[in-house]
């Protein structure tokens, strides 16, 4: 969720820009822009559309994160020339390697999930489980491998949106964010 909002934050910031410097917004700076569709369709249909969310095994879901990351890697190292993505890459092998070594799922303490679910009924979640229909588990952080990667920020309550994120989704929402704003930005008369 943090990463679609920096996407709408960017790409607002990116249009604004480029008016403001009456250029054209250059998107199509990108190379192999389909990699990110590409990325997108397995947790769409991970954890997003109603008819697979609840019904595909743990171990298919697990799979297709991981297999949606790797071309999100991929995605940034063929654009790494563009200065926003080496935050992305960054986050991306943060959360990559966080989710490999913990089973395929990116962990999440059960005190974070008491934060972002303070009003769920008893039983809505444990400890060992995935939580919900995400693309988190449930894991104590003495037995988390790199939990200080994992899903430990929330925001602030006073937002009232329980959300958790890592380290990772930081850094690659600010990578988009830059990415995005810095297409905007005048072309230099060669």
């Amino acid at each position: 969720m943090i990463l679609v909002i920096a996407v709408f934050i960017g790409l607002a910031a990116g249009l604004i820009r480029a008016r403001v410097n009456k250029t054209t917004y250059r998107a199509n700076e990108l190379r192999y822009p389909g990699l990110v569709i590409l990325a997108f369709v397995p947790q769409f249909i991970a954890f997003s559309l109603p008819a697979t969310r609840s019904s595909l095994p743990d171990t298919i879901v697990s799979v297709l994160l991981c297999s949606s990351l790797v071309v999100l890697l991929a995605f940034s190292i063929f654009n790494i020339r563009n200065l926003g993505f080496w935050p992305m890459i960054l986050g991306l092998v943060a959360n990559f390697t966080v989710i490999l070594l913990n089973g395929g799922w990116m962990p999440i303490s059960p005190e974070t999930v008491q934060k972002i679910l303070p009003n769920a009924p008893a039983g809505a979640w444990s400890i060992g489980s995935r939580l919900g229909t995400g693309k988190d588990i449930v894991l104590a952080v003495e037995n988390t491998r790199l939990w200080f990667l994992s899903d430990v920020f929330t925001l602030p309550g006073w937002m009232h949106y329980g959300i958790a994120f890592s380290i990772g989704d930081v850094l690659m929402s600010l990578g988009a964010i830059w990415l995005l704003w810095n297409m905007g930005k005048k072309v230099k008369d060669i």
